[in-house]
């Protein structure tokens, strides 16, 4: 019956007029749609050819109708699909972001060929594959890039993650994505710490502080294969300062104590060796801690180095100046010292700590 009208619909097809193929393409598709669907393989290439032919001659008012039509629909002609994924947006995007008759073979040749809004349709599929995601990541642009990290059915490799976080660290539209992201590799998402507000600072604290043991070595082994061993280069006085924390850690002189006193007297880089040794984590961490005036990060390594809060209190208004202003704000850090857990401090500082680590390996 249904192979009969569509012979009998192909029999107009002749007629010339626009408004009447118009007509023409609407019947066809509500006959392919009146059916369970096309009962074998050649009745489907028939009204894949028909649908295809009709949809080419129809202004992008009318394919877009046809594909909005199609997008959702369970079983689809292959080639019609294809072809409206690979038109303009207007016609493309329902199909690219919701149609399950595209194959990954059509996908990835979308993705390949065609501009960021086509690119942003496939990043908003219920399922993004981590194939499609690497071209994606490689070739999108930050907003594209955004719209798939906020897609939490997009699986993005090891390789796709990192270029994300490389990326986000200097475009701050990304950063809420990025923290927020699921199963994001938690040496990738530690790396973000420096570059985020406090608000998402707290977040990773808190995914920090859930991590399991197993999976936190894990990470950790991850981070050291692709963290650098060295961020810049070290002060004209790194070497004599060193050697002389190193006397006073030798002599069992290295204390919290001394640190302050090398903060008030100017001795910045004293200060950076003393903390990064006290600490044990690498002197480029400790200085851009100090220098940016990080003084939740600040909190994170007194507190893993168990000094008490009346010594952090004392390094924070050292560096925030002793007015009233700097009185504030160091008290409402010495509130966040109070309130963060001494595990979730010590998980965090084992990502600061892999910079030392794979130097030392280095070495």
């Amino acid at each position: 019956m249904a192979r009969s009208r569509l012979n009998d619909l192909i029999d107009l097809a002749k007629e010339t007029s626009s408004v009447k193929r118009r007509e023409l393409l609407r019947e066809v598709t509500d006959l392919f749609f009146g059916q369970p669907s096309p009962s074998n393989q050649p009745q489907m290439e028939l009204f894949d050819s028909v649908l295809t032919q009709l949809a080419s001659e129809m202004e992008e008012a009318v394919r877009a109708e046809l594909a909005h039509r199609f997008a959702d629909a369970s079983v689809a002609p292959g080639r019609l699909i294809f072809t409206l994924a690979n038109d303009t947006i207007a016609v493309a995007e329902p199909v690219l972001a919701r149609s399950n008759a595209l194959s990954e073979d059509d996908l990835l040749e979308v993705v390949k060929t065609k501009g960021q809004e086509h690119l942003r349709a496939v990043s908003q599929r219920s399922i993004v594959s981590e194939q499609i995601s690497d071209i994606i990541v490689d070739r999108g642009d930050d907003h594209t890039l955004g719209v798939l990290l906020r897609n939490d059915g997009a699986q993005l490799s090891r390789a796709a993650s990192e270029a994300a976080v490389e990326r986000a660290q200097v475009n701050t539209d990304l950063h809420e994505a990025v923290v927020s992201r699921p199963n994001l590799p938690p040496d990738l998402l530690n790396e973000m710490y420096f570059v985020v507000e406090a608000r998402l600072r707290q977040r990773i604290l808190e995914e920090n502080a859930k991590l399991d043991p197993a999976l936190l070595e894990q990470a950790l082994s991850a981070g050291r294969k692709r963290v650098a061993t060295m961020d810049g280069a070290l002060p004209a006085d790194y070497d004599q300062a060193e050697a002389y924390v190193s006397e006073l850690r030798a002599a069992g002189e290295l204390t919290p104590r001394v640190l302050a006193r090398f903060l008030r007297s100017g001795g910045s880089t004293h200060f950076l060796v003393a903390l990064s040794q006290l600490a044990d984590i690498d002197f480029h961490t400790a200085r851009r801690i100090v220098e940016k005036k990080e003084l939740d990060g600040l909190a994170v390594v007194c507190k893993a180095a168990d000094l008490d809060r009346a010594l952090f209190l004392t390094y924070a208004l050292v560096l925030l100046g002793d007015g009233v202003e700097g009185m504030a704000r160091a008290q409402d850090y010495a509130r966040l010292y109070g309130e963060l857990p001494k595990d979730t401090a010590l998980r965090t500082i084992r990502f600061w700590r892999m910079r030392r680590t794979s130097t030392d390996l280095a070495a």
